[in-house]
């Protein structure tokens, strides 16, 4: 199961929704899809945009967990 770390690297950087739609080009609903974990895809032009901006690497916004069932 893929995890979504976005509102964590926004917490640590004090950005909120508004001001990172706004420097990433992406609309407010697009990205709470993303940070809610209910996206499912993510483009990569998208994804660099986001670690420029929060000045991170995919790696911290995306995790990986097995499926414990």
């Amino acid at each position: 199961m893929i995890i979504v770390n976005l509102d964590v690297m926004m917490a640590r950087r004090k950005m909120s929704l508004n001001e990172l739609s706004s420097r990433v080009g992406i609309t407010v609903a697009n990205l709470s899809i993303l940070k809610t974990g209910k996206a499912r895809a993510v483009r990569f032009s998208t994804l660099d945009a986001i670690c420029r901006v929060l000045d991170c690497t995919p790696g911290d916004i995306l995790e990986y967990r097995e499926d414990i069932e």
